[in-house]
């Protein structure tokens, strides 16, 4: 079987870093990812993309990353179900991210030399596959 994911996008949001109980980090970010054909109006639409990181590769695209930055996203498609409130149940689709990387630089003001931060792509591996 095989379940990969590659996209090229830039951030619809800023990155949401939150820990599990257990204290594991993990940041979802929205992708808007371009289509590669126009539609008869001869414009190229646009699919948003709800991505996850976890662990480490999370809290640095937490710190790094903001609405507008192009990334690339290497992972796999993962599907959860929830019931709502009032008993309705939903099925939410998901990129699980593997390795996020930064396609472009900080824009001006966005990050100072004191953060780390040096521009250009950076690579960031995950820890480990995380169970669910």
């Amino acid at each position: 079987m095989l379940n990969r994911v590659v996209l090229i996008g830039r951030l619809t949001r800023d990155p949401e870093l939150r820990y599990t109980p257990s204290g594991i980090a993990t940041t979802k970010i929205g992708l808007a990812v371009q289509r590669s054909f126009t539609n008869a109006q001869g414009e190229r639409e646009v699919d948003f993309i709800d991505v996850v990181v976890w662990r480490k590769q999370a809290e640095t695209t937490a710190q790094y990353l903001k609405k507008g930055r192009l990334i690339a996203i290497d992972g796999r498609l993962q599907t959860r179900t929830y019931e709502t409130q009032d008993g309705q149940k939903r099925k939410v689709y998901e990129v699980v991210a593997d390795q996020v990387r930064f396609l472009d630089s900080a824009k001006d003001g966005q990050h100072d030399a004191s953060d780390g931060y040096q521009g250009g792509e950076e690579q960031v591996p995950d820890d480990e596959p995380v169970p669910f």
